[in-house]
């Protein structure tokens, strides 16, 4: 009656992340910043 199904953690997981999604997500990152900066001193 027990008949566990056993998975490595990469086939559980049923896909895995391409590398350009952490420079995306980095530059989103650096550019978000820049842009409050500029706002910043051209508003204070």
């Amino acid at each position: 009656m027990d008949q566990r199904i056993v998975e490595t953690p990469q086939n559980a997981r049923s896909g895995e992340t391409p590398g350009r999604v952490r420079y995306v997500l980095a530059i989103s990152l650096v550019l978000v910043v820049i842009l409050f900066a500029v706002a910043y001193v051209a508003f204070v």
